[in-house]
């Protein structure tokens, strides 16, 4: 029996992509939708997290916002070399730093200067459907562990069947950071409370609406709560047929 969640535009092989306009079209794409960079440096574990500022073809330049925490800048200072990591809609957009990052001032704020990389990885992975919820019908969620004082309130914006997106209010974003696993999300399903741990994938705190953004991945979903995903997802993915908003 087939899964309700294949798709005929699921995982692809990964890309290498060379050709500059590729590149720079791809980099502009996360700098535009805001979406959170991990950088790695090599032979050490920690992770921080960046953004595109902007991506300058014609003078090969890539603009990169401040590292979180700032204590990564003392590897940049020191020259060692970096490994960057973006997801935009299911997406995996890579690529390394070896050569010398230049610290600068953008528009007064601190930032990295660095050659434009001559080759993006380029990995279309999702292959679950991602339902959107109504407005009307957000999902009340908790993520709690003992990395967190208090457990956080928020609400379920979108559900795959290995990930979701959440929202919380207010700026929870010195809380949370990519990478980290947390012991309990949980969810209230309309049929029944979910609980799995989740890992952090990226954190955006909006000011605009004094609101954090969390992109999760699910982390050794047990058998009986990856089912209850699955109906809940495969639920939305009905009730969208119904709808007949076009997405299929």
């Amino acid at each position: 029996m087939s899964s309700p969640f294949s798709q005929e535009d699921g995982p692809q092989p990964p890309k290498v992509l060379k050709a500059p306009l590729e590149i720079v079209a791809n980099l502009r794409q996360l700098q535009q939708d805001h979406d959170p960079l991990i950088i790695t440096f090599h032979e050490r574990n920690q992770r921080f997290q960046s953004y595109v500022i902007e991506a300058d073809r014609d003078k090969n330049l890539l603009i990169l916002d401040e590292l979180m925490p700032s204590d990564g800048e003392r590897y940049l200072i020191s020259g060692e070399t970096f490994s960057v990591e973006a997801f935009h809609d299911g997406v995996r957009v890579a690529w390394k730093c070896e050569q010398n990052v230049r610290i600068a001032e953008h528009q007064g704020a601190r930032c990295y200067f660095s050659p434009m990389p001559t080759e993006v990885l380029y990995h279309q992975r999702r292959s679950a459907y991602r339902a959107p919820l109504k407005q009307a019908e957000l999902i009340k969620i908790e993520l709690a562990g003992n990395k967190l004082r208090t457990a956080l309130p928020g609400q379920l914006l979108d559900i795959s069947a290995t990930g979701c997106k959440l929202r919380f209010p207010g700026d929870i974003s010195s809380s949370l950071q990519a990478g980290q696993v947390h012991e309990s999300f949980s969810a209230r399903f309309p049929f029944g409370v979910m609980t799995t741990p989740v890992e952090i994938r990226h954190v955006q705190y909006e000011d605009k609406v004094d609101t954090t953004f969390v992109g999760a991945r699910f982390h050794r979903i047990s058998g009986q709560e990856q089912r209850q995903v699955e109906r809940f997802v495969f639920q939305l993915q009905r009730e969208a047929r119904a709808d007949g908003d076009g997405l299929f």
